[in-house]
């Protein structure tokens, strides 16, 4: 398959004159697929059982006649005014019980049966409709689900939270024991009694908090089944999509990847961040990694810049391609934009766009039409393979960690990507993987030598990764791993109950540091907490400046498992992954590339891009700024 390429098209905001000559520069560009129809109800659904296709039959006609495929969304990402005028309750509320109104974007409570029963009707309607419609390739569900409304504290969310909690406890005692509520006289009678963690005087119920991110997170799992429900029950076949966000905070991915036959991704590096290619990576690494195997878009970038920071930096000439080919570098079967053509009005009419309001006589249009014909060159790809170094990313950890009331504050999110960051930055591929990984991922074929799990805070069940490390991987975990069990719960006996024996030790005690009060003897400093172990086997790799053990090394079964009883920033991790992949024989893409050049490999091709704003030479041969070479 060719590379898709476009972006989304908004054409229910333009005269239907203009269409003519979109569809025309489209071709120019190398425009081969469109996302039509992503915030449409309003133009097509004027009321209750009122609907009105003949317009967006006349677009995508139009498309289809032009060779241009459509990913045809459902357009369920934001209710029209006279939705939610008839049926207030389809509106969300905050932690503070302030009711977020319609004039902007995604306000409806993803458990409101009302904006359910609605958007199912929709997208009856609509897949009715162009279930059979030559152009559609595609179908894209909503829109970055839970962007703008991460978590609903409505009296509707409190209904559906209450059955969320009865069909995972079965019992009101089952849920006081999960959630300690005996501690502050917690303790429930009934489930009717249990309200969403809204604004309260201190701070909430770690596991009921923790819980509630998990409710709010299948709430947005449950909209995705039931608009993917309603598109197969037509008999529709195309593959099924939704425009995820990198590693979203409050929504576990690892759950929505099985219902996705193609993963997407939303991504907007900053371009006045030096730096900001490596989060990109990051984020295209995951949705290679979400679900192995099966193709994933860059369904949304900018063209040149965004609208939304405080201040927005333009891309740098050929920036733009850069960051394209990074993700095709790393797996994508395609690289679309947010939007073909800017608006020219509403909050997003200074977002850039593939055709600029200025016209196609512009940088951006000619850099757009320069990289369609490129990627066009390259034909059919293979899939990216598999890496030999994984990282941990789990989201109950995520949810557990943002919490109050811990030794101390540390991002869950932030050191993930600083670890993938640190083997980026040497050009060793690292895919991301769940806590709880198969059989499959073990080491050998196409397994794994070595996985890193950041702070695993939580964990549901070690023996994928004990049985990793029996089989001869190699494990290598950081501070405050193997604290508590799903429910956030202390285990009896203390901590590092299920991994102490693959590690050869056991953490006594936490506390948080500052400064240089957790200062690791391979020079550098630990960072947020520090551990206090006793070691039952462990062999000690480097101390603390009081002497006591800071990196411990064991071996177990065919394997061995590290754990460095600290944080490392980035000079520490930096250390830690050349010294492990040295240890391993874990080779680069490239070997001797400078700073800010990246390689990936895709099957026989490899991808160079220099993310650098002046020349270097690397590999060989001298790439200007921003430039790449793609060798096979």
């Amino acid at each position: 398959m060719a590379i898709y390429y476009g972006g989304d098209y908004n054409p229910e905001q333009w005269p239907e004159d203009v269409w003519r000559e979109d569809v025309e520069l489209m071709r120019r560009a190398g425009v081969n697929l469109a996302t039509v129809g992503v915030f449409s109800w309003a133009r097509i659904q004027r009321g209750e059982g009122e609907f009105d296709y003949a317009w967006l039959d006349r677009v995508l006609d139009l498309l289809h006649e032009g060779g241009i495929a459509v990913d045809l969304a459902t357009g369920t990402a934001s209710p029209p005014p006279w939705a939610t005028a008839r049926y207030p309750g389809i509106l969300p509320r905050t932690r503070e019980g302030a009711t977020l109104w319609p004039g902007s974007r995604q306000h409806y409570a993803p458990s409101s049966p009302d904006y359910r029963r609605l958007a199912s009707e929709l997208v009856h309607a609509t897949v009715r409709r162009y279930q059979d419609h030559p152009a559609v390739v595609m179908w894209h569900i909503n829109n970055e689900l839970g962007c703008h409304v991460t978590y609903d504290y409505s009296d509707g969310a409190a209904v559906a939270f209450r059955s969320w909690l009865r069909d995972r406890y079965r019992t009101i005692d089952a849920l006081n024991d999960a959630w300690g509520t005996m501690f502050w006289s917690q303790r429930y009678t009934e489930f009717d009694e249990i309200v969403p963690p809204r604004l309260t005087p201190t701070s909430v119920n770690p596991a009921g908090l923790l819980d509630f991110r998990r409710f709010s997170s299948d709430m947005l799992l449950e909209l995705l089944r039931m608009e993917k429900q309603i598109i197969r029950s037509y008999g529709a076949t195309q593959p099924i999509t939704t425009n995820m966000m990198g590693a979203f905070p409050p929504v576990d991915y690892w759950s929505f990847a099985p219902e996705l036959d193609v993963i997407s991704d939303d991504s907007y590096p900053d371009p006045r961040d030096p730096g900001s290619f490596r989060p990109a990576a990051f984020a295209r690494d995951l949705m290679r990694s979400l679900k192995p195997g099966t193709p994933w878009i860059l369904m949304e970038q900018a063209a040149n810049q965004v609208n939304w920071r405080p201040n927005n930096a333009r891309k740098a000439p050929g920036q733009m391609a850069a960051l394209s080919m990074q993700a095709v570098g790393r797996g994508a079967d395609g690289i679309m934009f947010f939007q073909w053509r800017q608006s020219s009005r509403g909050s997003e009419k200074f977002h850039s766009a593939m055709l600029p309001h200025a016209g196609p006589e512009t940088r951006t249009f000619r850099e757009v039409s320069e990289l369609g014909a490129a990627l066009k060159s390259l034909g059919t790809l293979p899939p990216a393979g598999r890496s030999k170094v994984a990282i941990v990313l789990s989201w109950d950890c995520q949810w557990a960690l943002d919490q109050a009331n811990h030794p101390a504050r540390f991002d869950y999110l932030s050191q993930v990507r600083g670890w993938h960051a640190a083997f980026h930055a040497l050009n060793i591929p690292a895919d991301l993987i769940n806590a709880e990984i198969s059989g499959a991922d073990a080491p050998g074929g196409d397994g794994y030598d070595l996985i890193v799990a950041p702070s695993l805070y939580l964990m549901r069940d070690a023996t994928p990764l004990v049985r990793f490390v029996e089989e001869g991987g190699c494990l290598f975990t950081t501070a405050f791993t193997d604290v508590v069990d799903e429910c956030d719960r202390f285990l009896p006996g203390g901590f590092t109950r299920r991994l102490g024996p693959v590690l050869g030790l056991a953490v006594t005690d936490f506390e948080g540091v500052q400064g240089t009060e957790a200062a690791v003897s391979w020079g550098f400093p630990g960072e947020h907490l520090r551990e206090v172990l006793t070691l039952d086997g462990a062999q000690v790799e480097a101390t603390f400046s009081d002497g006591e053990p800071a990196l411990t090394r064991h071996a177990y079964g065919a394997g061995e498992a590290w754990h460095l009883a600290t944080l490392a920033g980035e000079a520490g991790r930096t250390a830690l992954a050349a010294h492990l992949a040295a240890r391993l024989g874990l080779e680069p893409v490239v070997a001797g590339l400078p700073p800010g050049v990246e390689a990936c490999r895709r099957g026989d091709m490899i991808t160079i891009i220099n993310h650098n704003p002046s020349p270097v030479e690397a590999g060989g041969e001298v790439l200007g700024p921003y430039e790449y070479r793609v060798r096979n």
